[in-house]
């Protein structure tokens, strides 16, 4: 894209920070409308932020499976979360090939 601006003399210049202030201005204009939506949907009650991601307000039934003996490949498929979303709030170490935990670095 191009501006056509000669960043060389002293007008491009001007123009060219004029620009750039025009663009920062709007961005925090734009940013003070949406922390005063926020605060107007707060107060109304009808913000709540993110939800939990699956795993994580699943986890406490994928123990719960676990401690009955399922498998966690039958877990995974019946919570619809990976095989590694049912070991990781129980604490158990997923392993590579060569022996090592995930994470660790194979020797």
């Amino acid at each position: 894209m191009s501006l056509g601006l000669d960043t060389t003399t002293a007008t491009g210049k001007l123009m060219l920070n004029v620009l750039g202030s025009l663009a920062q201005f709007e961005r925090e204009m734009m940013l003070e409308r949406q922390r005063e939506g926020i605060r107007t949907a707060r107060s109304a009650g009808r913000y709540m932020g993110g939800r939990q991601p699956n795993a994580r307000r699943l986890s406490a039934r994928a123990q719960e499976l676990l401690n009955e003996g399922l498998s966690k490949r039958k877990i995974a498929a019946e919570l619809g979360i990976s095989e590694r979303s049912v070991l990781r709030p129980a604490g158990i170490a997923i392993l590579h090939r060569c022996g090592c935990a995930v994470g660790a670095g194979c020797p």
